[in-house]
Protein backbone atom coordinates (compact mmCIF):
# COMPACT_ATOMS: atom_id res chain seq x y z
CA UNK A 1 0.00 0.00 0.00
CA UNK A 2 0.93 3.58 -0.38
CA UNK A 3 -0.14 6.43 1.25
CA UNK A 4 -0.35 9.63 0.51
CA UNK A 5 -1.32 13.14 1.75
CA UNK A 6 -4.81 14.12 1.03
CA UNK A 7 -3.64 16.75 -1.12
CA UNK A 8 -2.14 14.68 -3.46
CA UNK A 9 -4.97 12.26 -3.92
CA UNK A 10 -6.85 14.49 -6.54
CA UNK A 11 -4.28 14.72 -8.63
CA UNK A 12 -2.96 11.16 -8.71
CA UNK A 13 -7.10 10.22 -10.20
CA UNK A 14 -6.59 12.79 -12.76
CA UNK A 15 -3.23 10.82 -13.98
CA UNK A 16 -1.11 14.07 -13.09
CA UNK A 17 0.90 12.79 -10.08
CA UNK A 18 2.19 9.47 -11.46
CA UNK A 19 5.46 8.92 -9.24
CA UNK A 20 6.26 9.26 -5.79
CA UNK A 21 9.95 9.69 -4.03
CA UNK A 22 9.96 7.09 -1.21
CA UNK A 23 13.11 6.68 1.16
CA UNK A 24 13.75 3.17 1.97
CA UNK A 25 16.31 0.78 3.77
CA UNK A 26 15.75 -1.47 0.92
CA UNK A 27 13.11 -1.68 -1.93
CA UNK A 28 9.61 -2.67 -0.78
CA UNK A 29 7.81 -2.76 -4.40
CA UNK A 30 8.63 -4.06 -7.61
CA UNK A 31 7.70 -3.12 -11.29
CA UNK A 32 4.50 -5.21 -12.38
CA UNK A 33 3.43 -5.26 -8.74
CA UNK A 34 -0.33 -3.79 -7.98
CA UNK A 35 -0.81 -2.24 -4.48
CA UNK A 36 -3.61 0.23 -3.30
CA UNK A 37 -3.64 4.22 -2.47
CA UNK A 38 -6.62 4.75 -0.17
CA UNK A 39 -8.80 6.81 -1.55
CA UNK A 40 -7.60 6.28 -5.24
CA UNK A 41 -7.94 2.83 -5.98
CA UNK A 42 -5.66 -0.24 -7.47
CA UNK A 43 -2.75 1.16 -9.44
CA UNK A 44 -0.08 -1.06 -11.10
CA UNK A 45 3.77 -0.11 -9.85
CA UNK A 46 5.95 0.70 -13.50
CA UNK A 47 9.47 0.91 -11.62
CA UNK A 48 10.92 1.30 -8.87
CA UNK A 49 14.80 2.87 -9.51
CA UNK A 50 17.07 4.43 -6.55
CA UNK A 51 17.79 7.81 -7.31
CA UNK A 52 20.23 10.54 -5.73
CA UNK A 53 17.88 13.23 -4.21
CA UNK A 54 20.88 15.81 -5.41
CA UNK A 55 20.67 15.26 -8.75
CA UNK A 56 17.25 15.50 -9.06
CA UNK A 57 15.54 18.25 -11.86
CA UNK A 58 12.49 20.52 -12.08
CA UNK A 59 11.30 17.06 -14.41
CA UNK A 60 11.23 15.01 -12.09
CA UNK A 61 9.39 17.07 -9.55
CA UNK A 62 6.36 17.82 -12.16
CA UNK A 63 5.37 13.94 -12.27
CA UNK A 64 5.51 14.13 -8.84
CA UNK A 65 3.51 16.74 -8.31
CA UNK A 66 5.48 19.70 -7.79
CA UNK A 67 6.43 23.05 -9.82
CA UNK A 68 10.20 23.07 -9.31
CA UNK A 69 12.50 20.24 -7.28
CA UNK A 70 13.16 23.08 -4.47
CA UNK A 71 9.65 22.18 -3.76
CA UNK A 72 9.89 18.24 -3.90
CA UNK A 73 13.08 18.56 -1.77
CA UNK A 74 11.42 20.77 1.20
CA UNK A 75 8.20 18.29 0.86
CA UNK A 76 11.06 15.27 1.37
CA UNK A 77 13.07 17.30 4.14
CA UNK A 78 9.70 17.58 5.98
CA UNK A 79 8.61 13.94 5.79
CA UNK A 80 11.73 12.27 6.01
CA UNK A 81 14.08 14.94 8.29
CA UNK A 82 16.51 17.46 7.42
CA UNK A 83 19.27 15.44 7.43
CA UNK A 84 17.81 12.43 6.00
CA UNK A 85 18.11 9.47 7.78
CA UNK A 86 21.31 7.61 7.40
CA UNK A 87 20.90 4.10 5.86
CA UNK A 88 17.98 4.91 3.66
CA UNK A 89 17.99 5.16 -0.12
CA UNK A 90 15.80 6.90 -2.29
CA UNK A 91 13.52 5.36 -5.08
CA UNK A 92 11.75 6.74 -7.73
CA UNK A 93 8.50 4.76 -8.10
CA UNK A 94 6.10 4.90 -11.14
CA UNK A 95 2.93 4.10 -11.23
CA UNK A 96 -0.38 3.82 -13.17
CA UNK A 97 -4.28 3.37 -11.50
CA UNK A 98 -5.28 0.62 -12.57
CA UNK A 99 -8.74 0.87 -14.39
CA UNK A 100 -11.92 -1.30 -13.58
CA UNK A 101 -11.44 -3.00 -17.20
CA UNK A 102 -8.34 -4.07 -16.48
CA UNK A 103 -8.59 -5.45 -13.69
CA UNK A 104 -11.35 -7.68 -14.82
CA UNK A 105 -9.68 -8.63 -17.93
CA UNK A 106 -6.62 -9.22 -15.88
CA UNK A 107 -9.70 -11.82 -13.18
CA UNK A 108 -9.82 -13.29 -16.81
CA UNK A 109 -6.71 -14.23 -17.57
CA UNK A 110 -5.64 -15.51 -14.38
CA UNK A 111 -9.33 -16.82 -12.95
CA UNK A 112 -10.03 -19.86 -15.24
CA UNK A 113 -12.00 -22.73 -14.98
CA UNK A 114 -10.56 -25.05 -12.31
CA UNK A 115 -9.47 -28.39 -13.33
CA UNK A 116 -12.66 -30.06 -11.70
CA UNK A 117 -15.14 -28.47 -13.90
CA UNK A 118 -13.51 -28.89 -17.15
CA UNK A 119 -13.35 -32.93 -16.30
CA UNK A 120 -17.24 -32.73 -15.57
CA UNK A 121 -18.11 -30.01 -18.60
CA UNK A 122 -15.73 -31.23 -21.15
CA UNK A 123 -15.75 -28.25 -23.85
CA UNK A 124 -16.95 -29.38 -26.94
Amino acid sequence: MLLFKKRFLEAIRRGEKTQTIRLWKRRFMRPGQRSYIPGVGQIRIISVEPVRLEELTDADAIPDGFATVQELRAEIAKLYGDPLPAGYQAYRVTFQIESRSNLAQEQCNTEGPDKNSLLQNPSP
